[in-house]
């Protein structure tokens, strides 16, 4: 009989049942990239899946890249963004920060009203800077949206190399249902390669450092062709907009020479200089269709963010705070309050 109940012990039978946990296993597309973004940049292979399976895919990322806001028509989309509200506190935060916005005109030859008008259109001011974590909105896109795959797993290996340099972990830095970080928004790619550390006190970063944002607004404008001298937009217009709109199809591109213009019966509110190329643009405006014409500075705005609309709205808004700053200037009051 011992023999017996020894033997069932051995063979497992009438033995305490203990249930083995094999370790979470990945994705086979996630370990796929695994396996490739540890090899390419020698990054701790546990380190890198600890992180993935900690990822939560998030259903309101994909429903909202699918839905983005400047998609609405312009009478709709300008209504939120060139209001007193950005206007006025984009006045203050030029004041507030007036020394950063001189230096990051005077180094990237961009004016104080444009970069304070993006940050302020992007965060309002640095207020509103996303509550998603940057890890799960670009993971969600980067393995759960098939046509947007390719971009935001390059999104992703951004990350994880930014992580690194700064030193942050995975899970921690929030932002944009895209991924876009800090005052100016800036996704992966463009943090490494045009955040600038505007203050020199060893690190760049978006998050904190009005200073840092300021310069990296800035620096980003002019790596991607801002004039210093250039104007923007132009109103324009139309006499047969049948024609006309052979050129609005071509995009924000400014491709068009004056002659090119004239023949499809626009008319710009002042001639296009030699050399001066410009894209014709519609709006839908509150009293009906709007004709601009955008030129090689709108297109450089549309660089920051692809949309007509949020780069027309950039501009005017600019516009805007430079006009309340000129008017708190002369009545010697109101600045920084």
């Amino acid at each position: 009989m011992r023999f017996a109940a020894a033997a069932l012990l051995l063979m497992g039978w009438g033995a305490p049942a203990f249930a083995y946990e094999f370790p979470p296993q990945l994705r086979e597309d996630m370990q796929i990239f695994a396996d490739r973004v540890v090899t390419k940049h020698k990054l701790d292979e546990d380190q890198v899946r600890e992180t993935l399976l900690k990822i939560q895919f998030q259903q309101s990322v994909i429903q909202a890249v699918n839905a983005p806001a400047t998609s609405k028509p312009w009478k709709e989309f300008r209504i939120g963004l060139l209001n007193r509200q950005r206007i006025d506190g984009g006045v203050r935060y030029w004041a507030e920060n007036e020394m950063w916005l001189q230096r990051a005109r005077d180094t990237y030859g961009v004016p104080e009203e444009l970069i304070v008008a993006i940050i302020g259109i992007e965060t309002l001011y640095g207020r509103i800077m996303g509550s998603y974590r940057v890890l799960d909105a670009v993971a969600t896109l980067a393995f759960e949206v098939p046509t947007r795959a390719a971009f935001f797993q390059g999104e992703l290996e951004e990350f994880l190399l930014l992580c690194r340099e700064l030193n942050l972990d995975p899970v921690a830095p929030r932002g944009s249902y895209a991924g876009a970080m800090g005052a100016p928004q800036f996704i992966p790619s463009s943090y490494r390669r045009y955040a600038r550390d505007f203050d020199a006190d060893g690190r760049a970063d978006l998050w904190t450092s009005p200073a840092d944002a300021i310069g990296s607004v800035a620096n980003y404008l002019k790596e991607f062709g801002w004039r210093w001298t250039g104007e923007v937009a132009l109103r324009a217009t139309v006499s047969d907009p049948y024609r006309a709109d052979e050129l609005v199809r071509l995009g924000v591109r400014p491709v068009n020479s004056a002659a090119q213009i004239e023949e499809k019966g626009v008319t710009p509110s002042r001639p296009l200089r030699d050399g001066e190329n410009a894209a014709l643009m519609l709006f839908q405006g509150d009293a009906g269709p709007e004709y601009w014409l955008g030129l090689d500075n709108f297109y450089v705005i549309t660089r920051y963010n692809r949309s007509q609309n949020y780069a027309m709205a950039v501009w005017q808004l600019s516009q805007e705070i430079l006009a309340g700053r000129r008017r708190a200037t002369a009545a010697g009051s109101g600045l920084g309050k």
